[in-house]
């Protein structure tokens, strides 16, 4: 078995990745908040706890995060006309224009790693990481 090595290796990857990610995308976004940006910009609105399966977290943690990126004007809240206890959270154009920034980031810095091996290998490794997902 090579679980301890994969552990190990995966544990690298993954640090050195969020590492770039939270230097580049420094001080206007983080991970969390492009993950939230990149969900709204394919979904369109939605409520705050509609973004709990793609963030792994609390809502309080969710509910602060959104905090932060309504002061940030990357996002806004809107309460649903016909049931105000609703709120409504969407993207605004600032925060369209981050997170075309941070995808532009990530494909950079991914691009690179993956530039390391052969087109045939990365066919290779995307097959072979969906087999692990499940996906």
């Amino acid at each position: 078995m090579h679980t301890a090595e994969f552990a190990k290796l995966l544990g690298m990857i993954m640090k050195d990745y969020q590492t770039h990610m939270e230097e580049e995308l420094a001080p206007a976004l983080t991970t969390s908040q492009l993950t939230v940006l990149e969900v709204l910009e394919r979904e369109g609105k939605l409520k705050p706890s509609e973004l709990i399966p793609f963030l792994s977290t609390t809502p309080a943690a969710v509910t602060m995060l959104l905090d932060r990126m309504e002061r940030g004007g990357l996002i806004r809240r809107d309460r649903d006309e016909g049931d105000r206890r609703i709120v409504w959270v969407s993207i605004t154009e600032k925060g369209k224009r981050e997170a075309e920034r941070g995808v532009q980031v990530r494909e950079a810095y991914l691009g690179g790693v993956l530039d390391r091996i052969s087109t045939h290998n990365q066919q290779l490794l995307v097959y072979l990481l969906g087999k692990i997902s499940g996906k």
